[in-house]
């Protein structure tokens, strides 16, 4: 982990029904410009976590909490602007085209018109700029929000399942995105499959019964090792 902290949480607690936690006491440091993939089983709260600092969940509860070394909350609009998170699932703003909607965003974090060519290209969605969302593929729309979080380039990134719905030359250009993001900032990417994984993290968070249970870095991230912990977890 990088020597600087961008964001330190400490026992987080997350539920949807009070006294049943998804997450319980579940802390964590993100070090500035690392890249860092979130992994466990179905159920084990991965969307939740990033429902959580995206703050769309009021049923939370922390001990303390630091971005960029001073206490902050979820919902504080300088985190806000400095965070851009990719969801499994979203279907807002339909009726904006791609290029609508990056303008849109482009105002909202207070940042120029960035120039998107190069994404585009590379996720091969040049025949979709000006295609509203609501008519895109899921694959499709999947790239459209990767290509605006790549182009804002923000200190941290949240991608929830980001390999969901993309061909096999658009995955491949994520991995590249994804391995080098730690020149620009912090990239938190949560992922059922070990090959994302194992190509483009620096540390990896095993996560189960509610909190960090495991933490692999360097050679240690490898899809043996980590598919041994999983198993362990399925039969406990």
């Amino acid at each position: 982990m990088s020597s600087t902290t961008l964001l330190s949480l400490n026992n987080l607690s997350v539920w949807y029904t009070v006294n049943h936690p998804v997450l319980s006491e579940l802390s964590l440091d993100l070090g500035a410009s690392e890249v860092v993939g979130l992994i466990g089983l179905n159920g084990a709260g991965k969307t939740t976590f990033i429902k959580t600092v995206a703050g769309l969940l009021p049923g939370c509860r922390l001990d303390s909490a630091t971005w960029d070394g001073h206490p902050f909350s979820f919902r504080d609009k300088a985190f806000k602007q400095n965070r851009y998170i990719v969801f499994a699932e979203d279907r807002s703003f339909q009726y904006f085209t791609f290029r609508e909607y990056l303008a849109y965003v482009s105002v909202s974090y207070g940042v120029p018109m960035p120039d998107v060519a190069g994404l585009v290209k590379g996720f091969h969605f040049e025949d979709y700029t000006d295609v509203f969302l609501k008519e895109l593929s899921t694959g499709n729309l999947k790239k459209a929000y990767l290509i605006t979080a790549f182009a804002l380039r923000p200190k941290l990134l949240l991608l929830d399942e980001p390999v969901n719905g993309l061909d096999f030359q658009s995955t491949e250009f994520l991995y590249q995105l994804m391995g080098g993001y730690k020149q620009y900032g912090t990239l938190l990417f949560s992922s059922h499959i070990l090959e994302s994984i194992c190509l483009t993290s620096d540390r990896v968070l095993v996560l189960e019964h509610g909190r960090i249970s495991r933490t692999f870095t360097g050679r240690e991230i490898a899809a043996g090792n980590i598919r041994e912990v999983l198993a362990d977890d399925k039969h406990d």
